[in-house]
């Protein structure tokens, strides 16, 4: 089950990039991020980890791999952490959410709509503490 979950993140990573124009040399490298990311999410999730903070791991890992692979690359960061965020983006959670809404069942969706905004806030958490981090690390003599 997780081989496909990771197969199924990849192959959505890259594709997207495909969407978004990364060079294609270097889809494959945007599919192992987002892959990887989606691991980072599955494992901590696996280790009683809330998927809130799980995503922000996740969300971490990806730009810290993103930062990484522009570096070794010579590409710009986003070419990585746009289709490697998407195995994380609460997509289906949103759906679920608004789907509750337009059945006028409030008490369903607002726990949903709570959810996937803060899943939502960790994704960005996650890349802002990175970069932070990796600006902390780059200054250092």
């Amino acid at each position: 089950m997780i081989v496909m979950q990771l197969l199924l993140s990849f192959v959505a990573s890259t594709l997207f990039g495909m969407i978004f124009n990364v060079p294609p040399r270097l889809l494959p490298h945007s599919g192992f991020v987002g892959m990887s990311g989606w691991a980072a999410y599955t494992f901590a999730v696996r280790s009683s980890v809330d998927s809130v903070i799980a995503t922000f791991i996740a969300a971490f890992f990806v730009a810290f791999l993103s930062n990484a692979f522009a570096r070794r690359y010579r590409a710009p960061a986003t070419i990585f952490i746009v289709p490697g965020i998407l195995p994380l983006v609460p997509g289906g959670t949103a759906f679920e959410a608004m789907r509750h809404v337009v059945m006028n069942d409030y008490n369903a969706a607002i726990p949903l709509a709570a959810k996937a905004f803060m899943i939502s806030g960790a994704i960005a958490m996650g890349l802002i503490f990175s970069e932070v981090v990796n600006q902390l690390v780059k200054r250092r003599p």
